[in-house]
């Protein structure tokens, strides 16, 4: 039987949060180089912000260190209203990776709670397909966003979007210049600047 391991980081909700992201869990620790979301030094997450947000991948990269600029991430994050977590709480690695198709979901967050906590949401964004189908049961939305798209969802009287933006692991094939493009699309949507 393999082991349950239960999230390491709190959600991140600043206060005012519009734009919730939601990856599925994170890697082994072994594999971080910050503690925080997206840790490990070969996710493209970071640099997908530095693209969209200033023109350059390296913006939030402590390139010397191998790790990235998690003051300024967290500052960042905070000023625009963006928040992150994952859509499961607890998890059994079925082998010994974050892959989606290695991870069973063993208690999914509570979803529900956590939008209800947010009264200035607009959109979340999953990164993955554990996570949209998570997403997608727990709050009972009927459509499901192709990558790069949204669907508008109803929750206790709310108008929310769900996006599904492509993977920003390395392993998922797409040059990080290409995932930003889709990144971008959000952010525009939402009339980050």
């Amino acid at each position: 039987m393999f082991p349950v391991e239960r999230h390491p980081f709190e959600p991140f909700l600043p206060e005012g949060c519009r734009l919730l992201m939601l990856g599925s869990f994170p890697p082994a620790e072994k594999r971080w180089s910050m503690h925080f979301y997206y840790p490990n030094f070969t996710n493209d997450m970071w640099r997908i912000f530095g693209l969209c947000f200033f023109g350059d991948k390296l913006h939030f990269v402590d390139v010397e260190r191998k790790t990235f600029c998690l003051d300024a991430i967290i500052d960042f994050l905070t000023a625009k209203g963006i928040g992150m977590y994952d859509t499961a709480t607890a998890v059994r690695r079925l082998k010994n990776t974050a892959a989606d198709k290695d991870l069973e979901v063993v208690e999914p967050t509570d979803l529900k709670a956590m939008v209800r906590s947010l009264p200035r949401l607009e959109a979340i964004v999953t990164t993955g397909q554990k996570a949209t189908d998570v997403l997608r049961e727990c709050l009972d939305i009927s459509g499901e966003p192709r990558v790069g798209e949204y669907v508008e969802f109803e929750f206790e009287g709310r108008m929310l979007r769900l996006w599904r933006m492509p993977s920003s692991s390395r392993a998922y094939p797409l040059k990080v210049e290409k995932k930003a493009e889709y990144y971008g699309r959000l952010f525009e949507g939402l009339l980050f600047s």
